[in-house]
């Protein structure tokens, strides 16, 4: 397990392999669909947080508010495939340097990865109450007026969020390897009919 401490420097990223198990600690940001078309679309996007080298969670945590302060109760990866058409460009905009999500994404994605030092971590579906746990502390919010709670931006303090990469800096997709192998082993299935 590899500890790392947020923002990550792009020495950091480019250092990570697929299949890497990591623990990240330190700032984070949910990021869904009316976001991810927000952040790629606006020229000049206002009332946001410093996005420069930042970590984007795919996902719409459930959170609560508690003594005054915003708590979250389940925060699971949403399936990252959706933020495709603005992934590539949010990466470049923002030079993210990592993207935590489930299922993987496509070629546009990893190519951004590779140019500009960017890895996507997969986090367990299905354990939202789980990964909740590595949530330390809501730090800010932001656009939940125009998108509404699971779509607004929420800046979260994590402490060693377990996470695997899956896409790397090389070109290396572990999402992709495991899509060719199944072609493969139907292909050979079928061959034998």
């Amino acid at each position: 397990m590899k500890h790392l401490q947020l923002p990550l420097a792009e020495a950091d990223t480019r250092a990570l392999v697929c299949g890497d198990e990591v623990a990240l600690t330190g700032v984070i940001y949910t990021a869904r669909d009316a976001a991810h078309k927000y952040l790629a679309g606006t020229p000049d996007p206002k009332c946001l947080p410093d996005l420069q080298n930042a970590v984007l969670y795919h996902c719409g945590p459930v959170i609560i508010q508690r003594g005054g302060e915003w708590v979250v109760t389940a925060a699971g990866p949403t399936t990252s495939i959706r933020e495709e058409p603005y992934m590539a460009e949010v990466i470049r905009r923002y030079r993210l340097k990592a993207i935590i999500g489930k299922g993987g994404m496509g070629g546009d994605t990893l190519a951004a990865c590779c140019e500009y030092g960017c890895v996507y971590l997969s986090a367990v579906g299905g354990a939202a109450q789980v990964m909740a746990r590595s949530i330390r502390k809501v730090t800010g919010v932001y656009m939940l007026k125009e998108f509404g709670a699971p779509e607004a931006l929420w800046e979260m303090q994590v402490a060693d969020m377990p996470l695997i990469v899956t896409m790397d800096t090389r070109g290396a997709s572990l999402h992709q390897q495991i899509l060719d192998h199944s072609r493969q082993m139907l292909d050979q299935l079928t061959e034998k009919r």
